[in-house]
């Protein structure tokens, strides 16, 4: 849990907060809570993991792009053309892909106001690449979609 007027993380057993003093009120049997508070750390780690490893495709291919023209035939004057440039592009899209899920797994381990929205939207995207953006599609929807899971993010958020 953390502190509502600093935003530092308590332990379990602590009744103020260490840095500022504030009482602490726990939450009384409220599984959406205890569920936010456990797994945000995990799934903001798993979309900075996708994130990283959709780079190394992107890598792959913006390098195929820019040395592929050397093994296109000169006689082939649209396939030197087309060919770099298609995989540059494949490239560039998978690291704005990539950039997007660590800047996500970011907002969600700093508890960013805005990250809890654009990784419900990525996680529904994600469900449509099986089988593990599909898991993680499913684990980020159960995490944040609770029913008093957006105010508790959003407790959580102003608090951070």
């Amino acid at each position: 849990m953390f502190c509502n007027q600093c935003g530092t993380q308590i332990q379990p057993d602590f009744n103020h907060c260490p840095k500022c003093g504030q009482a602490v009120s726990w939450p009384t049997g409220s599984l959406a809570n205890a569920r936010l508070q456990k797994h945000l750390r995990i799934l903001g780690t798993l979309w900075m993991i996708v994130g990283i490893l959709w780079l190394l495709p992107s890598m792959v291919f913006m390098t195929l792009g820019s040395v592929v023209h050397f093994v296109i035939p000169g006689t082939d004057e649209l396939g030197r053309l087309i060919g770099p440039f298609f995989l540059f592009v494949l490239g560039c899209s998978l690291l704005v892909v990539g950039v997007g899920g660590i800047l996500v797994g970011w907002g969600l381990m700093r508890r960013q106001p805005w990250a809890r929205m654009v990784a419900i939207v990525i996680g529904i995207l994600a469900l449509f690449h099986p089988p593990f953006g599909t898991a993680l599609g499913i684990y980020t929807l159960w995490v944040l979609l609770a029913d008093e899971g957006g105010l508790e993010y959003r407790r959580i958020a102003t608090a951070a």
